[in-house]
């Protein structure tokens, strides 16, 4: 399983990458392990505000559909469009080709709520 070390992560599994004053979101590649083939994504249109820990769409995989939350709260500032017409990304390429949204934070400090690489993993590990 990868796991980038410049990233932060949630409980739900989601990842959180700071790139210049805004974060880029998308979900671990435990997570798409765990999903199966994913045939869908849902997500949120640029503009919504997301609030941190409420949902903000979907992926669906053969085996369930589930939702993503929001790891920070902000406003979405783009998509990832491809992965409408290729939600296999996010099955293939968890941390490039499939990241889901990116947002511009309304609070900084929230991103010190989030996991460390090494205690995402440690969350994991003890599942």
């Amino acid at each position: 399983m990868s796991l980038p070390k410049d990233m932060r992560y949630s409980e739900e599994h989601e990842w959180v990458k700071e790139e210049g004053g805004k974060v880029r979101i998308g979900i671990t590649d435990f997570a798409q392990s765990e999903l199966g083939d994913i045939v869908f994504v849902e997500l949120p249109e640029v503009g919504e505000e997301l609030e941190a820990d409420e949902p903000f769409g979907s992926v669906e995989s053969v085996k369930t559909v589930s939702e993503l939350y929001a790891p920070v709260s902000g406003k979405v500032v783009e998509i990832n469009e491809e992965l409408e017409d290729s939600p296999e990304f996010v099955n293939e390429s968890p941390y490039e080709k499939a990241w889901m949204v990116v947002v511009e934070p309304k609070d900084a400090s929230e991103m010190d709520k989030l996991m460390t690489p090494e205690q995402y993993e440690e969350m994991i590990d003890a599942d």
